[in-house]
C-alpha cells in the first residue's frame, strides 16, 4: 500500500493539477523530489525513500530503483548557483541507487549509466558506463552486472 502511495505522488508531481499538492506531500514525507525532475516508468522509491533529494536537473530513466538517504546533488555547493559549471544529471534505465549512495557533480552532466549499481553510502563522482558496480568513497568500479533479461 505505501510503494503504491509514494509511486502515485511521484507520478503526480507532473500534473498541472495535483503537482504542487503531490510535491508537498513527498516533501512532507522525507523526499526531495522537485517537479523539474523528469522521471521514467517504473520508477521506484523503495521503502518510501526518506531522506532521497534529487537535484532539480536531473533526467532518470526507466524502472530506476532509489533507496532511502542517496543525494543527487552539486559537488561545488560552495560557489553560488550562477558561476557553477555543473549542468544535472542522467540516471539511465534500470540504475539501482543503494542506501545513502552520494552523487555529486562539478561541472558538465554526471551519467549513471544503464543497468549500473552504485553501492551503499558510496560517493559517486563521475560518470559510469552501462552495467557496472560502483562502491566505496570516492566510489569506484568494482564490478559488472549480469546482462538483463
Amino acid at each position: 500500500m505505501a510503494k503504491d502511495l509514494y509511486s502515485r505522488l511521484v507520478k503526480a508531481r507532473s500534473s498541472r493539477i495535483w503537482g504542487r499538492l503531490a510535491y508537498g506531500l513527498l516533501k512532507a514525507l522525507g523526499s526531495e523530489i522537485p517537479r523539474s525532475v523528469k522521471i521514467g516508468e517504473g520508477f521506484e522509491l523503495v521503502h518510501g525513500g526518506f531522506g532521497v533529494v534529487i537535484h532539480p536537473n536531473t533526467v532518470i530513466g526507466k524502472r530506476v530503483k532509489m533507496y532511502p538517504g542517496v543525494t543527487l546533488g552539486r559537488a561545488d555547493i560552495y560557489q553560488p548557483a550562477a558561476s557553477s559549471r555543473f549542468e544535472g544529471f542522467i540516471i539511465e534505465d534500470d540504475a539501482i541507487l543503494s542506501p545513502g549512495a552520494k552523487i555529486l557533480c562539478k561541472e558538465g552532466i554526471l551519467k549513471v549509466g544503464k543497468g549500473t549499481v552504485v553501492g551503499a553510502n558510496a560517493v559517486l563522482l563521475e560518470s559510469t558506463g552501462d552495467m557496472e558496480i560502483w562502491a566505496g568513497v570516492p566510489a569506484r568500479c568494482t564490478g559488472k552486472r549480469p546482462a538483463l533479461e
